[in-house]
This record gives structure tokens, C-alpha cells and sequence, in this order.
């Protein structure tokens, strides 16, 4: 009996130092078929699977029908697309409904079914798969020919239910909702004051030829708050005043106190409250994180200090070394963390852990993954020390550097003067000579470094990776390009050979050298400091970009299921000849004159545009060809209140989430640039910081009362003290 009760003590120690690796709660059943269980299922092989039915689940979206799968979207030109037969998508949906079951399932027996109830993302999990079961049988009743799905829109919550950061960020969002709403209540109020001024200031009058924007753009309170929406968005800047300009000067200083106070001050101070409020917020959710692991820790060490062989005459609970090693044995966890862990185990050289001693052995946890570069070579020759000095010196790389923008400049110099002739007149002999000899050496640039360096050492660093690759490429495209066309000479035109032509080749190449003139990056520190930035944020801020591809999918769905139908292909003419004859004599038949040509020719298209409404802006074109589309859309195909699902779609994509991301931005640009003030420069150190480590300067630690209240409240582990 006292082995069997130390295998479960040693079991239930590992599975909460995962817990606190993964900062995942300790709430779960401890008995052994439980830990087994749970084991299994936070195992890589499981969440694999869970992660590959959740991609095939959102991927079905693109081959159902209406299906994507053309090699085009000009309805002209793109052949019918397939439609899998009923039946086909609706069998792998049916597999991963079950796979959905199994998961909820498992989840509710491992937390226990009194704690099942109190979670409502799981309550909202089982009532997603009843919904969309349901709607799976309606779809096969009528076999599949229901335009409206609505476990569709539903998908995106199984992405959601499986990430507990992106739940924490929901919750922020949901926290922060209150500051943001008073901010989105001044700038309606901001928005129908304005309405009410511009319906009063461009009011109809008795000539018609003055009434321009009364007609266009105010011509009653749903136009006006239109126009005036969107001119908060600065797409249809400055048309909508164009008209009232015309008339009097003085009509712009509406518009511009209008931009002023929306653009200027109140999206702005929508910016700052978000980052203040926000940040907060992320804030406390790193901080219950770091109670997380904390937690699981100290319940570690509590089940660990109840093993037979612990002394009975220590006066307080303490846990020997032996035991601490087979449970680093047996967990899952970085190597350098648990490597780590040992050489601390080993320095203390105590055979029996405190509480306290126990809780810092796994600070290794909170610390910076740092990774060190390999050594260079020792030559013992004097002569190659000295090549190894030459090449490995920051100087050496700084001339690379100036070789690779000579290059991008030799490149821009044959392009500028090859711009305006007809490809039978060109003479790639320049372009390709002076491609041969950067690229020559770059490769002896690449040999030299790898002489000085050494290959591990060289291939440690990302910049070199990047830079060899490129170089290697280049290489083997030269290569391939003096075997089928030949060296260069004057008059260097070959026909075309092979898969790709001369100057096909010759472009990549160029392509390619444009890219690598990235390079340089790393060598200027504050363009270093804002290129990490954008990487640490691509790296770890995977919750907000999933968060976006839920609220992505999700209205791309449901405009699917809004606009079916409404508008048509331009290919239809006999629809289109009856829209113009109901149209003619409207303000969007200049509109769809621009339809009807841009597909054949859409350069005439863009100048009779121009002509008739007198425009010489392309992008005040293009803003006017997106804001009426959005009014033929909502207005004459459907009904005003599609303008509803636009407006939902540009508060929360662009208004909320973009400020959301410039507040982390910030965040993480500003972390950054402090620790670039007080860190000395590491050269030969990579360090990589995640969320959690983001705030890890400002977190608090939690007491013993709080870790030892909480362990007392765990609904199936009971504590001996």
C-alpha cells in the first residue's frame, strides 16, 4: 500500500508541474486512471489531432457550396467551380463533431461535474455541438439545399474553446468594453450632431443646379449619416465636400472641423484609453497566470512532502532531492529549463527541500530562454589566426553590407534605364554581368565567415541563415541560367528555353538580391529594435491574430449567407441591361457605365470616369468606387439595413482591433526600448521573451496564505495539513 501511494503522489506532482509549465489549472481529478487520462490528452499526439480537425472543420468553408475552389475569381474567364456532392463535406463534418464530443467529453469527467456547471465556456462548448448537430440534420433533410447554415458561423468558437490565452484576451476585451463604449457613445453623438448640422446647412433649395450635395450625399438622415460615417473612415475624402466647395469656400470649414474632431481627437483618444485600459487588464490576466504556476508548484511540493520516506521528525512539510528527481524524470519540459533545475538541485547540496527552496528551484521556469552561441574555431597557424581576425571583425561585414547596396543601386540604375523599352529591345548583358560578380561574392563572402566562424557558430545565427540561403539560391539560379542561356555578352537576347524565360530568370535573380539587402537589419540597432518587436509580436501574440481570423471567418460567413445572390456577374448582360434601364436616369448610372467597361477595358473605364465626374485622383476614384458599391449593395439590391453588418464589421475589425494591436504594439515597443537602456550589448546571447515574461518586471508574487487557501479549495485533492 505505501508503494502504491507513492507512485500516485510521485504521478499527481508530475501532472502539476506540467499544469504550471503550461499555466493550465490544477482543478482536476488526481487519481491515478484521472492522471492517466489527462496525461493523454494534453499529450502532443491528442492536441495534434484536436488542432488538424479544428483546421479541416474551418477549412470546409472553402468547399462548400458557394465553393473557392477556382484558379480565378473573374467570373469571364473561371471555369464552374466543383460542388461536392451532398453528403461529401457533411461525413467529415460528422467526424469532427465526434471528435468535438470525445473532447468535451473528456474535459467534464477530468474537471468533475459540480465544477462542469460552473464553467460556462464548457456549458457554451455543448451547446455549440447540439446547435450544430441539429442544423447538420436539417442540411441532410433537405439535402443540402438550405441556404442558411448556421453551424457555419459557429465554427470559430471551437478555435476559441481551445486556446486559453485567446480566452483571457476575450475576457480583457469584455472588461475593457465599458471605457471603449463611452468613447464610441461621443463620437455617435459627435456623428449626429454633425448630421443634423449638414442636413440643416445643405438643405434643398429651389435650384437644383446648387443642390448637388444635397442630392449626392445629404439627402435625407440615413444618406447623411452615411456620408458622413464614412467620412470619418477618410474614404470618400474630400468628394463629399466637393460639390459644397464649388458653391462657397466656406462650406469646407464644416468638413474640416468634422475630421478634425472625429480623426484627430476622438479616434485618438480611443487609441489611448484601449492602451491604458487594456493593458491593465492583460495585466491581471498574466498575473493569475503566474498565481497558476505558482499554484501548481506548491501542490507539487504537498504531495510530495506526504511521502512515506519523508522524515517524521522534521518540524515543518519538506520534500527530499531523490523524489524531486524522478519527478523531473517523468515530466515533460524544456531540456535547458530541466537541466537547469538539476545544476540548482545539485548546488544546494541538501538532501531535504523547503517550501521555500522548492518554489525557487522552478523560478528557472519564469527565466529568459537564453541561447549561446557556439565557439569559434582555434587555428593554430598564425597565418590563419590572422584570416580568422580579418573576416570575423564587424568591419568585414559592414563592407558586405556596402557591396550589397552597390548592388541594389547597380540594379536600380539598369532598371531606370531599361524602363520604357520594348523587350526586344533590352540587353540583359548588363543586368546579367553585374549579377554574376555580386554573386560571386557573396559566396566567397559566405566561405570567408564560415572560414573565421565555423559552421556551428555561423549557422547559430539567424542573420547568417538567412543570408547563406539566399546566397546558396542565387548560386544554383546563376548556374541554371549559364546552362541553358549561355555566359553573358553584348546583345545577350536568347529565346525563351525551359520552364522560365532569360528575363524571367534574370528578375528573379534581382528579386532575390533585393531581398537579401535585408541583411543589414541587424547591423542598425534601432531598425533591429523595431524588426524584433514586430517579431516578438508574431511570436507571441498568437491569441490576438486567432482572435481576428475568428472575427475574420465569421463575418465572412455570414455575408455570405446575407448576400448571396445580390450582386450580379458582370458577365449576366441581360440583368445588367435591365438594371441600367430601371437606372438610367439615377446618380449610379455613371457607376455602372464603369462596371460594364472596367472588365474589357478598364483603363477607358477609369478615364470616362474621370471625365464625367470631373475627378484626378485615383484614390479618390477608388474611395468612390467602394463607397457606392457599398450603396448599391445596401440601398437598391438589398435594404438600408445591410449597412448595419458594414458598420459592425469596420467598429470591430478597424475601430477596436486595430487599437487593441497599436496598444500592444506600444506595449511591447516600449518594454523593449527600456531593456535596451539598462541591458549591456549580448553578443554572443539570443534572448527570447514571451507574454508572460513581458510583464514578469512589475508582476507580484502571490503569499503563502493565498497558494496554501487556494489548495485547500481544490475540489479533489485533500491535504493532510
Amino acid at each position: 500500500g505505501a508503494g502504491a501511494d507513492n507512485d500516485l503522489y510521485i504521478n499527481q506532482a508530475v501532472v502539476f508541474i506540467e499544469d504550471a509549465i503550461q499555466y493550465r489549472s490544477i482543478n482536476h481529478r488526481v487519481d491515478s486512471k484521472s492522471l492517466w487520462l489527462y496525461r493523454w490528452y494534453y499529450s502532443r499526439t491528442c492536441q495534434w489531432i484536436l488542432s488538424l480537425t479544428i483546421t479541416v472543420i474551418l477549412a470546409l468553408a472553402f468547399v462548400e457550396e458557394p465553393s473557392s475552389l477556382t484558379l480565378t475569381s473573374d467570373v469571364r474567364y473561371r471555369l464552374p467551380a466543383w460542388n461536392p456532392p451532398c453528403g461529401l463535406t457533411e461525413s467529415v463534418e460528422l467526424l469532427c463533431i465526434l471528435v468535438f464530443l470525445v473532447d468535451v467529453s473528456v474535459k467534464s469527467y477530468l474537471i468533475g461535474w459540480k465544477e462542469f456547471w460552473k464553467n460556462k465556456w464548457l456549458m457554451a462548448y455543448i451547446l455549440t455541438l447540439i446547435v450544430s448537430f441539429a442544423d447538420w440534420i436539417v442540411s441532410l433533410s433537405l439535402f443540402c439545399k438550405e441556404s442558411v447554415r448556421i453551424r457555419r458561423v459557429l465554427r470559430p468558437f471551437f478555435v476559441l474553446q481551445n486556446s486559453s490565452m485567446m480566452k483571457k484576451t476575450l475576457k480583457s476585451i469584455n472588461s475593457t468594453l465599458p471605457e471603449m463604449a463611452s468613447v464610441l457613445l461621443l463620437l455617435a453623438v459627435h456623428l449626429s450632431l454633425f448630421t443634423m448640422f449638414a442636413m440643416l446647412l445643405f438643405a434643398r433649395t429651389k435650384d437644383n443646379q446648387q443642390d448637388k450635395e444635397w442630392v449626392v450625399y445629404f439627402r435625407n438622415l440615413p444618406d447623411s449619416l452615411t456620408s458622413l460615417l464614412v467620412l470619418l473612415t477618410t474614404a470618400n475624402n474630400p468628394d463629399v465636400m466637393i460639390p459644397a466647395y464649388s458653391k462657397n469656400r466656406a462650406y469646407s470649414i464644416f468638413f474640416i472641423l468634422f475630421t478634425v474632431l472625429g480623426n484627430l481627437f476622438l479616434m485618438n483618444l480611443l487609441t489611448a484609453i484601449i492602451y491604458n485600459q487594456f493593458r491593465g487588464y492583460l495585466l491581471k490576466s498574466v498575473q493569475s497566470s503566474l498565481f497558476r504556476r505558482r499554484l501548481g508548484i506548491r501542490a507539487a511540493f504537498e504531495v510530495l512532502s506526504s511521502l512515506k520516506e519523508t522524515p517524521a521528525s522534521a518540524q515543518q512539510s519538506c520534500v527530499s532531492a531523490g523524489a524531486l528527481l524522478q519527478v523531473l524524470q517523468k515530466a515533460e519540459m524544456d531540456s535547458h529549463c530541466k537541466q537547469a533545475i538539476v545544476r540548482s538541485l545539485k548546488m544546494c547540496s541538501c538532501d531535504q527541500l523547503s517550501a521555500a527552496q522548492f518554489q525557487k528551484l522552478f523560478e528557472e521556469l519564469d527565466k529568459d530562454a537564453i541561447k549561446q552561441h557556439p565557439p569559434s574555431p582555434e587555428y593554430q597557424s598564425h597565418f590563419m589566426q590572422k584570416m580568422q581576425f580579418a573576416f570575423g571583425h564587424p568591419y568585414f561585414g559592414y563592407l558586405g553590407n556596402v557591396v550589397a547596396l552597390a548592388n541594389i543601386i547597380s540594379i536600380c540604375v539598369v532598371l531606370v534605364m531599361d524602363a520604357d523599352k520594348q523587350p526586344s529591345e533590352r540587353d540583359d548583358f548588363f543586368l546579367g554581368a553585374i549579377n554574376c560578380f555580386f554573386i560571386l561574392y557573396y559566396l566567397l563572402e559566405m566561405l570567408l565567415k564560415v572560414l573565421a566562424m565555423g559552421l556551428k557558430r555561423y549557422l547559430s545565427y539567424p542573420s547568417n541563415r538567412f543570408d547563406g540561403l539566399l546566397t546558396v539560391i542565387l548560386l544554383i539560379l546563376e548556374i541554371a541560367t549559364f546552362a541553358v542561356y549561355g555566359f553573358p555578352h553584348p546583345g545577350w537576347r536568347p529565346e525563351f528555353m525551359g520552364l522560365l524565360s532569360l528575363w524571367d530568370m534574370v528578375r528573379l535573380v534581382n528579386m532575390l538580391i533585393v531581398f537579401r539587402f535585408l541583411r543589414i537589419i541587424p547591423n542598425m540597432k534601432f531598425m533591429a529594435l523595431v524588426v524584433t518587436t514586430l517579431l516578438d509580436l508574431v511570436k507571441n501574440l498568437r491569441a490576438f491574430a486567432g482572435i481576428l481570423v475568428v472575427v475574420f471567418y465569421a463575418f465572412a460567413i455570414t455575408g455570405i449567407m446575407l448576400f448571396e445572390g445580390a450582386v450580379v456577374p458582370l458577365g449576366n448582360t441581360r440583368r445588367m441591361s435591365v438594371c441600367l434601364a430601371n437606372l438610367k436616369k439615377s446618380k449610379l448610372f455613371l457607376f455602372l457605365i464603369f462596371l460594364i467597361e472596367a472588365p474589357f477595358n478598364i483603363k477607358k473605364a477609369v478615364v470616362l470616369y474621370f471625365k464625367e465626374k470631373k475627378v484626378i485622383s485615383w484614390h479618390s476614384a477608388q474611395a468612390e468606387v467602394i463607397y457606392y458599391l457599398l450603396y448599391v449593395l445596401s440601398v437598391h439590391l438589398i435594404c438600408r439595413w445591410a449597412k448595419i453588418y458594414f458598420v459592425a464589421w469596420w467598429l470591430i475589425s478597424s475601430v477596436i482591433w486595430i487599437n487593441l494591436f497599436v496598444a500592444l504594439l506600444l506595449e511591447n515597443f516600449i518594454h523593449k526600448w527600456d531593456r535596451r537602456c539598462q541591458r549591456e550589448s549580448l553578443s554572443d546571447i539570443e534572448c527570447q521573451r514571451t507574454v508572460e515574461l513581458m510583464f514578469r518586471d512589475v508582476l507580484e508574487e502571490p503569499t503563502e496564505e493565498e497558494l496554501m487557501e487556494k489548495l485547500h479549495q481544490h475540489p479533489h485533492l485533500h491535504l493532510c495539513r
